[in-house]
């Protein structure tokens, strides 16, 4: 019964972000919306703080969990951006709270490791410098990352996925370019 409590709680929390800012829930509107008492909520969480950095780190890794491989770079913003989609008022809520940082810890975690994995996974056979590598990773980490921060900053008002699959169709390609003259293959 206590997981079901824990999820209880977290479902509320996120039903409640979706519809208010972070600064205007608090936890008697938590354990209201989710039927059980505030004891029940501290058995849980140590203060409302607490409760919203252990739902955003366990979010993240959710989300690594359940891509152990990424097949394109498109793939990659879709997992980035699949909970901010589903939650758009929350994600905004989110990054305009004073929890912003834990979004952005948690956002740049999970663009690191998609990326990492669509490398891993797409270009496993090829012969990329380490060095190389990195730097390409780092690249499309800050390309995924930069992305979500503008798309959030302007309000999620664009289609970010429209957007970054257009970018990837203009830059068909180059990608593949850079690995295969880097492996001496001209």
């Amino acid at each position: 019964m206590p997981g079901f409590t824990k999820q209880a709680i977290r479902n509320s929390f996120i039903r409640l972000l979706n519809e208010r800012p972070v600064s205007q829930i608090k936890i008697k509107d938590i354990v209201e919306d989710c039927g059980i008492n505030r004891n029940s909520f501290y058995y849980h969480y140590q203060d409302l703080p607490s409760m919203v950095e252990e739902i955003i780190l366990e979010e993240a890794e959710n989300i690594i969990r359940s891509h152990p491989s990424i097949e394109s770079v498109e793939e990659c913003l879709d997992v980035v951006v699949s909970f901010a989609m589903e939650n758009r008022r929350a994600a905004l809520h989110l990054y305009n709270s004073s929890n912003r940082d834990l979004f952005e810890r948690y956002l740049w975690r999970v663009c690191e490791h998609v990326v990492d994995t669509y490398f891993q996974t797409a270009f496993a056979e090829d012969s990329l410098k380490e060095e190389d590598r990195r730097i390409l990773v780092c690249s499309y980490k800050w390309q995924c990352f930069g992305a979500v921060m503008d798309w959030l900053s302007g309000g999620t008002k664009q289609d970010i996925q429209m957007d970054f699959h257009r970018i990837c169709e203009l830059k068909q390609g180059m990608l593949e370019e850079v690995i295969r003259k880097n492996s001496g293959t001209n």
